[in-house]
């Protein structure tokens, strides 16, 4: 791989990032929404729970890509 094409791929890791996050920040905000409700839908929830936690897990991957952990 030469800078280029390491640098558009640092790039599409960084859009790639930016989007999980809002996605799991949109989440966050539903799972609030849905929990005030007076009868709130515990299956919705539980699904909901289980797809920003994909969210997290996919971002902390793309993270560790993004600044590697190197022992010296």
């Amino acid at each position: 791989m030469n800078d280029d094409e390491i640098a558009l791929s640092e790039e599409a890791l960084q859009a790639r990032l930016g989007d999980l996050r809002q996605d799991h920040a949109d989440l966050d905000a539903a799972l609030q929404a849905i929990a005030l409700s007076p009868l709130p839908d515990m299956l919705l929830i539980a699904r909901l729970k289980r797809k920003k936690l994909a969210l997290k897990d996919e971002i902390v991957r793309i993270e560790d890509q993004l600044n590697p952990d190197i022992i010296a």
